[in-house]
């Protein structure tokens, strides 16, 4: 099958499924009346079992946020001090503040610093104001590190698209040449962790880290993926980006309970020589987080996983300069995140092609992959529109039954029993919280405002979810033109 099969096909499922359900709606209402009942009562039953990965996760990240790693490091027996950490930090136009703040959380960890080597990938395309921020940062840090290497990505190389995977790639190859290989270190002891410049490690990252590479069955056929909480600015912004930050958090934190399909995304730690030997990340594509996972599992012909970790790193909910353009920017967000349906084309044209890889493994990812796209595109609609379509399009015959009657009762009912699934997450995001700004932000009647604010969850899903995944698939279906390239997420000083 040609590349462009691959490409059409996950938009094609999706236009199909609803429009089907839309016409099928007017001759067949009684047959979509019954599919929808049975799909929000399956909707039900994956949310309580999603909830028990969450509760599992959950736990354990408090657990582990409790624990000195860096003191069991010393009691393992193991040489975790033979171990080093190699930190890029991409950045292309971010406020100075932010920057900072995302290094005196990398200057509070508690772990040797000296074996921390870092990298500030900036991007040529920022011109004189990113190289000045960067130049000031290194002043700032530069003692506090192994090594501070400040690296220029350029611009317009051949094969190249603007965006993190090709900047990092330049990186982490500068990063060989000036560090690594001047110290003379194994490049099977050297962990690549990759942080959006917002991202802020908890203390014990690179012990939990650390800890997890030195006991893992095939440590170095492995990735390690922390639970991003985008908790750094919750209170300022709009309550669509919080609502979608928490969601994403709550994802995350359901994904570590079950590794067998957890995929790295944003910030990850990966080996270094896994990474040489894949050729580092592509350089054309624009979800180059979730990529590398899938180029080093067709490489090692299907012996790769991702570790959790069960340890937060937290980021920043989508902002921008007044309401409107926060909206905008967290639809484009949304839909950025949707594009990794581009790894459906490299599952198709690589990865079922290597005969190393077996039967099972090629049909598991094909599949996890498919359906959750087409699930993030559709589910929204199904649940939260098309229960009214039979009732509203269907004939007077269909209005007579009693089936008709009781549709909106039923799946009224189903949707507020999954709404216990919301009621929950909007407890944990209050814990989640950091304890200061729950200690300032979060007396008396705003707890009771803030948990009202998740009733907004169908409009939310709906505009800032789905909507965006289907956009994203359309366009990759349409192809050209319409292909989207990489988006920087904007970041303010209030970060």
């Amino acid at each position: 099958m040609s590349p462009r099969f691959w490409e059409i096909l996950p938009g094609t499922l999706s236009w199909l499924t609803l429009a089907t359900l839309f016409v099928a709606s007017w001759y067949f209402p009684l047959a979509v009346a019954v599919f929808i009942v049975l799909y929000d009562l399956h909707w039900l039953l994956k949310t309580l079992y999603l909830f028990l990965y969450l509760r599992f996760s959950f736990n354990l990240m408090r657990g582990r946020m409790q624990t000195d790693w860096l003191e069991k490091l010393k009691e393992s027996g193991k040489d975790w001090e033979s171990v080093y950490h190699l930190v890029l930090l991409p950045m292309y136009k971010e406020p100075i503040e932010v920057v900072r703040e995302s290094l005196n959380s990398l200057n509070n960890i508690n772990f040797p610093k000296k074996k921390v080597l870092i990298v500030l990938a900036t991007e040529a395309r920022g011109g004189i104001e990113d190289a000045e921020i960067a130049l000031k940062i290194q002043e700032e840090f530069k003692d506090c590190f192994g090594k501070f290497l400040i690296t220029s990505h350029p611009a317009d190389l051949e094969g190249e698209a603007p965006g993190k995977g090709s900047n990092e790639t330049w990186a982490i190859k500068q990063a060989l040449a000036e560090i690594v290989n001047p110290l003379q270190l194994n490049y099977s002891q050297v962990l690549t962790t990759v942080f959006d410049i917002d991202t802020r490690p908890g203390p014990d990252y690179f012990g939990v880290l650390t800890w997890e590479f030195l006991h893992v069955p095939h440590p170095q056929h492995s990735s390690y993926q922390p639970i991003p909480l985008f908790t750094n600015n919750s209170f300022k912004v709009p309550v669509f980006a919080r609502l979608i930050g928490f969601s994403s958090s709550f994802w995350q934190l359901m994904q570590q309970g079950r590794p067998e399909q957890l995929v790295t995304f944003s910030s990850h730690s990966i080996p270094l020589q896994a990474l040489v030997d894949v050729g580092f990340w592509d350089r054309d594509i624009v979800s180059e987080d979730s990529r590398i996972f899938f180029q080093c599992l067709n490489h090692y012909q299907g012996n790769w996983r991702a570790v959790p970790l069960y340890y937060p790193v937290s980021m920043d909910s989508v902002t921008g300069d007044n309401i409107f353009s926060a909206l905008k920017n967290l639809y484009k967000q949304q839909r950025r995140w949707a594009w990794g349906i581009e790894n459906i084309r490299y599952l198709g044209d690589k990865f079922l092609k290597n005969p190393q890889i077996s039967k099972g493994k090629k049909i598991f990812w094909t599949w996890t992959a498919l359906e959750g796209f087409h699930s993030w595109s559709t589910s929204s609609f199904i649940i939260f529109i098309f229960g009214f379509l039979p009732n509203a399009l269907g004939g007077p015959d269909f209005h007579t039954t009693v089936f008709s009657y009781n549709l909106p009762v039923l799946t009224g009912w189903l949707t507020n029993l999954s709404s216990l699934g919301i009621i929950t997450s909007a407890f944990f995001s209050v814990i989640l919280l950091e304890p200061e700004l729950r200690l300032t932000r979060f007396r008396h009647l705003r707890y009771v405002w803030y948990a009202l604010q998740w009733a907004l969850i169908p409009f939310t899903f709906l505009i800032f979810s789905s909507l965006p995944a289907l956009e994203a698939q359309t366009r990759m279906m349409l192809g050209g033109r319409f292909r989207l390239g990489f988006w920087r997420t904007p970041k303010t000083k209030e970060s």
